[in-house]
């Protein structure tokens, strides 16, 4: 069963959208924010210009990502192009990583060489106008990432997330260093970004790898798809069920229990009704159902356990 063409479509242009607005949004911002770290000299308004200039690269791989995942599938690719998403969350990871070290290096510099900042309130207005820009921005991709779960455009939202509280760290620092006089103030604030850019490297990195990896579905998720499935009156069992999540699409394949004397023709129409069920509680899941008699097993460990029974078959 595959999904609906015309869903996967409105995904991949609602993903498109997301990720043309992250690169206007990130062209901006790098344009002020040039001006502000030249203007200021401060670490931690560099630590932002930085982080938004992986936002500008990072969104420009995020709409690669999204339009190759959202091509149909072909005679090469016959599960189609989602882990396309997956390789640009973690290309993003590898370049915000970067970001974090290189930041570290110059805030742990400017601690020790006591460097101080200037016109601190020309870095200020330039980063209340990125906290507005930004908020903006996070509302779509929340709004995205819900209707398509793209994994491609959640990596971009923790990128503008962390943008969010840089903004906000870069005015503490600036307020500090030159109103209150507190003189380690920026670095000390460069410093934490470059921490909070890390950890977002690490999640976007853990939630690429579950993907390109085929890491089964959350035990929830297959519970309640186990439950679906156990509506059917005519269901005997179910073992061998896989599960995994490319893109925006899920992919299951199992096998089921069926009474033995059962024919084709009715098999098939059990076939049909389970995956009408499925696709009712699971839209846009790809299914692939191999049926066979009560009892009946060639598989051996988890493969062969009862999924519905919660026992190994004999």
């Amino acid at each position: 069963m595959n999904p609906p063409a015309s869903g996967l479509a409105a995904d991949t242009s609602l993903n498109k959208s997301a990720a043309l607005a992250s690169i206007a949004m990130a062209a901006l911002l790098l344009v002020i924010k040039s001006w502000a770290a030249w203007h200021t000299g401060s670490t931690a308004m560099l630590g932002s210009l930085a982080d938004t200039g992986l936002d500008l690269i990072s969104s420009v791989a995020t709409l690669a990502g999204v339009w190759i995942a959202g091509q149909p599938a072909d005679r090469n690719h016959r599960f189609g192009h989602g882990k396309a998403e997956a390789l640009s969350a973690m290309l993003q990871a590898v370049l915000i990583a970067f970001s974090a070290l290189g930041l570290g290096v110059h805030a742990a510099t400017q601690f020790f060489t006591h460097e101080r900042t200037s016109a601190a309130g020309d870095g200020i207005v330039v980063s209340l106008i990125g906290i507005a820009g930004t908020l903006a921005l996070l509302a779509w991709q929340r709004h995205v990432i819900r209707r398509t779960s793209s994994l491609a455009i959640a990596t971009d939202h923790i990128h503008y997330q962390a943008d969010l509280l840089v903004n906000i760290a870069v005015i503490a620092a600036l307020a500090l260093d030159q109103y209150a006089g507190i003189a380690h103030a920026d670095p000390l604030f460069g410093l934490g970004i470059a921490l909070w850019l890390g950890w977002g490297a690490w999640q976007a990195s853990h939630n690429a790898v579950t993907q390109l990896m085929d890491r089964e579905w959350p035990s929830e998720k297959k519970a309640h798809f186990l439950e679906v499935l156990s509506r059917h009156p005519e269901l005997r069992g179910v073992h061998d069920l896989r599960t995994r999540t490319s893109g925006n699409r899920d992919f299951v394949q199992f096998h089921v229990w069926v009474d033995g004397n059962m024919s084709v023709r009715h098999a098939h129409r059990v076939m049909d009704e389970l995956e009408a069920k499925i696709a009712a509680e699971f839209p846009e899941v790809e299914v692939l159902i191999h049926p066979d008699p009560e009892g009946h097993v060639d598989e051996r460990g988890i493969a062969a356990r009862d999924e519905l029974g919660g026992e190994e078959a004999a």
